[in-house]
């Protein structure tokens, strides 16, 4: 009968004594290819702190070219001759007296940001005037005193940003200079006021950290007659065809 013989499966070798063991070619460590992987999450985490770095430095970059190389708001510089007599009719040979501003114009904020230097030919105070158009609202800084005046904006007195833009790029030419008149107008001290945040970006900007006081039109005050205790000062200034001289007093 013959002989059937069962293979279960390859026989392995047995190692003889003092030989040293074979690892398979595709067996790995467990603590290298621990290792490993620890080295290539290194190497992620790296490439992604360089990659936020470098696109941080492009952000930064780009907004510093931006604000170097992007439109800036135009400043103009108008000068203007007047007179004082009120009554312009006896004026026989009026004296003219010479002004000069500053103005930034924006109109895209409708906002008007009056410079008027120390004057050479008159007693009035130096100041920055904010006329915001949202808000109808003006704020003069007084730079002789360090204070603040808020006021309803004047539209009879004051162009609006489209017309006083036109008029300051005449007389920014040298060739337009208009001999004008004086306008006065009265103001006086009604209140403080404690918060200025309320008032716009603009005004706050020219008043935080300085006192800061509402106006009121002396003619529409019913009952208040001019005091001789009243300290008063003038600002001298235009925003028109013509110059104004807005005193403001206080007790």
């Amino acid at each position: 009968m013959p002989s059937i013989r069962v293979v279960l499966g390859e026989s392995v070798p047995e190692r003889k004594k003092g030989e040293p063991e074979m690892t398979p070619l595709n067996a790995k460590d467990p603590e290298v290819a621990t290792h490993g992987g620890e080295n290539s999450s290194g190497r992620c985490l790296l490439t992604l702190l360089g990659l936020a770095f470098i696109l941080a430095g492009v952000v930064v970059g780009g907004a510093c070219i931006y604000k170097y190389f992007m439109p800036k708001h135009k400043v103009y510089r108008g000068e203007m001759c007047y007179f004082e007599n009120e009554n312009r009719d006896r004026a026989v040979e009026p004296y003219f007296l010479p002004i000069a501003e500053e103005a930034d114009i924006r109109e895209d904020d409708n906002i008007a940001i009056i410079d008027v230097p120390v004057p050479k030919f008159s007693d009035s105070d130096p100041a920055a005037i904010v006329h915001d158009f949202d808000r109808l609202l003006t704020a003069y800084l007084d730079l002789q005193l360090g204070n603040c005046y808020v006021i309803p904006l004047n539209t009879s007195i004051v162009m609006p940003p489209r017309n006083l833009m036109d008029l300051f790029a005449k007389l920014a030419t040298g060739s337009y200079l208009p001999q004008t008149y004086l306008v006065r107008e009265e103001m006086v001290v009604t209140e403080e006021i404690d918060n200025v945040s309320d008032l716009g970006i603009f005004i706050y900007q020219l008043c935080v950290g300085k006192e800061t006081f509402r106006l009121q039109r002396r003619d529409q005050k019913t009952g208040l007659q001019k005091r001789s205790v009243e300290n008063c000062h003038s600002i001298r200034h235009f925003e028109n065809s013509f110059v104004v001289e807005t005193k403001i007093c206080q007790q």
